[in-house]
């Protein structure tokens, strides 16, 4: 289970964004939905995750944010001699919508 304690709070404190940053960057790649969010490769990449924060509201019950995670994909081809496909990462984006839960700050996270 992800957990934003940190996140959570410094809701609405002059750090929040770089806590936010911080947390985020140590979740494990493979809890974030980065496969499924591809759009130009074929297979994510787990290095170099980054989060960007696009927006921020209190809701009855949770905290929701919306951020793009940045990160690379690779298109993998069959390995053979005359296999044309680039091995070259690439940078894919893609929008979540992370819900976090008081008191503990356990996260939910959504693709968009």
């Amino acid at each position: 289970m992800i957990r934003l304690p940190r996140t959570l709070a410094n809701w609405k404190q002059p750090r929040f964004e770089q806590i936010f940053k911080e947390e985020t960057a140590a979740i494990d790649p493979e809890r974030l939905p980065l496969q499924q969010g591809l759009s130009h490769s074929t297979h994510a990449l787990d290095e170099g995750v980054e989060f960007v924060l696009l927006s921020a509201r209190e809701e009855a019950d949770h905290l929701r944010l919306k951020a793009a995670i940045f990160y690379q994909g690779i298109t993998a081809g069959c390995s053979c001699a005359d296999d044309p496909t680039p091995i070259d990462p690439v940078t894919e984006c893609c929008e979540v919508i992370l819900r976090i839960h008081p008191p503990d700050g356990r996260t939910e996270i959504e693709l968009l």
